[in-house]
């Protein structure tokens, strides 16, 4: 299974969820701002990566962990990666998208704006950092949901069993639809 968290800038919670989740961070404890810094892409991803799948790791049952930005428009990546799941014939039980937004918090958000959009790092870096350690433990609950919900996920139990995950289950969204009346979308 392919697991990828999902953010506004891909650089702060989206890294963090997937840290915590391949235990790169504890998820027990809130990390010093050091452990923060030494991720491999806290803070570093820049406008021109957004929309970019990152692979960080496996986690202990070998699921493959990613984390992308979206923008404001998380909708339009669940189509998009619906969509293609589709028409490559991949059944949605076999990746997981995870919406860490709803435990982004207000210093999160201005530390982001002002590192990442403004460029005012040395501004922005530390109330990301606050921010971060701030709602730290509620990503790290989010990510404890996502692993006890995928720990049982087998590929070579698929055939057999099917893992369902119910629609908006952590920001996914399974609510594609096909176009009506034998029309291919873009066609009026």
């Amino acid at each position: 299974m392919k697991i990828i968290y999902h953010c506004y800038g891909g650089a702060h919670s989206s890294v963090t969820a997937a840290s915590i989740h391949l235990g790169l961070l504890p998820s027990d404890r809130v990390p010093g701002s050091e452990s923060l810094w030494q991720l491999p892409f806290y803070d570093r991803q820049g406008n021109d990566e957004h929309g970019h799948f990152f692979f960080i790791g496996r986690d202990e049952y070998g699921h493959e962990v990613y984390f992308t930005a979206r923008r404001g428009r998380p909708v339009v990546l669940e189509y998009v990666l619906k969509g293609l799941a589709e028409i490559f014939e991949i059944p949605s039980s076999d990746y997981l998208l995870v919406n860490v937004m709803q435990n982004v918090n207000w210093t999160m958000k201005l530390g982001g704006y002002l590192s990442r959009r403004c460029g005012l790092i040395k501004v922005g870096r530390p109330l990301v950092i606050l921010g971060t350690r701030a709602a730290y433990f509620q990503i790290a609950d989010l990510v404890r949901q996502v692993k006890n919900q995928v720990k049982d996920y087998s590929e070579e139990l698929f055939v057999l069993q099917r893992k369902y995950f119910p629609p908006g289950s952590f920001g996914r969204c399974d609510s594609y639809r096909s176009p009506s009346k034998g029309r291919h979308a873009g066609q009026r």
